[in-house]
């Protein structure tokens, strides 16, 4: 991937559109951590460097001021509700800890009466609440979207905009891609990703 540069501020709200094979989700992996970017792509928070920085460093940063929102949920089927919204912090945290916050999550999330549901007991939209609620679990900084509304129906995205919407108004930066036109008018930047013939093309729009 090449030619893709932007910054964000505290509280930004960045939509990443592009047709489908632009990159990026590749674009969300890399700001990440999750896979390593080009040779020469800097990819700066603040003054630390995740593209420079150890495995150990990346998992640290993810777990403490990141979260990511998966288009397929990415829940455990054999965990409910509330396990798979703790799970992230489980090794770290202590479990009376861990309940209450995840508790208080999904309670934000209107699914206090659905702890106890087994992943294959919910809705699409429930299913996409469960995973925001775990991607909020460590109060994270950044927060990165890939697709979070693409398999919900038009109630359940509204759903999951008004909250999105709300977290950023608290101070919670966002990166979201989406296809969906309804929502591309969102955030105070877009960035746009076209395919060309030897390179991606970005176009940062105010």
């Amino acid at each position: 991937m090449k030619n893709v540069s932007f910054s964000l501020e505290k509280g930004d709200w960045l939509t990443v559109i592009g047709p489908s094979g632009s990159g990026k989700s590749t674009l969300l992996h890399c700001i990440a951590g999750i896979i390593s970017p080009d040779a020469g792509s800097v990819i700066n928070y603040n003054q630390w460097q995740i593209h420079n920085a150890k495995n150990e460093e990346v998992q640290k940063f993810r777990r403490e001021r990141l979260g990511f929102i998966y288009q397929d949920y990415k829940l455990f089927p054999q965990f409910n509700t509330l396990l798979n919204v703790m799970l992230p912090l489980i090794p770290y945290e202590k479990k009376e800890v861990l309940i209450k916050k995840a508790e208080q999550l999904l309670e934000r999330v209107q699914l206090s009466e659905r702890m106890k549901q087994m992943p294959g007991q919910l809705s699409g939209g429930e299913k996409q609440r469960v995973a925001i609620a775990r991607s909020l679990i460590n109060n994270p900084d950044l927060l990165i979207c890939d697709e979070p509304t693409g398999n919900l129906d038009e109630k359940s995205r509204d759903d999951i905009v008004e909250l999105l919407k709300e977290l950023n108004s608290e101070g919670t930066s966002i990166i979201l891609v989406t296809h969906d036109r309804d929502i591309m008018g969102f955030g105070q930047k877009k960035l746009e990703l076209q395919f060309g013939r030897s390179q991606f093309l970005c176009e940062e729009i105010s």
